[in-house]
């Protein structure tokens, strides 16, 4: 069963961050602790977005990253797509709505639940989707 993980997140707070912001700063510490991960995406237009964000980050910081179908065979540690994945990959970053049926093949699965009324109504289906599968979502608040 894979474990699963609702970020919410406060955008009242003044140190607020988006939902692509705190997907590179997961996506960056799971790197560090050695995880492949798939940033699942709705679109390409947010693939690029997530993209363009990481390569701006400072040289200390790089994250090791590339668009799907981009990057080295192997795959970089970190892939973001908007396509089912096609190689392991140990965590599911999602930022799509539905939850995409590919996430049960992940040991790990990171979803948000934004303050907007409409996002945070999608994150709650998303949440009870996750019920049904049997994959125990946990809420975390930072």
């Amino acid at each position: 069963m894979a474990q699963t993980t609702f970020y919410h997140l406060d955008n009242n707070d003044e140190r607020a961050t988006t939902v692509i912001d705190k997907a590179c700063q997961l996506a960056g510490e799971l790197y560090q602790q050695g995880q492949r991960v798939f940033i699942a995406t709705m679109d390409a237009k947010t693939s690029e977005a997530i993209d363009e964000l990481m390569w701006q980050q400072p040289p200390a910081k790089f994250i090791p990253h590339n668009l799907q179908g981009e990057g080295p065979h192997y795959g970089a540690p970190i892939e973001i797509g908007h396509q089912p994945p096609q190689g392991r990959r140990h965590v599911l970053i999602n930022l799509c709505h539905p939850l995409p049926p590919f996430a049960v093949n992940f040991s790990q699965i990171i979803d948000f639940i934004p303050s907007e009324s409409e996002q945070k109504q999608q994150a709650r289906e998303r949440f009870h989707q996750c019920r049904v599968l049997n994959l125990a979502p946990q809420l975390h608040q930072d």
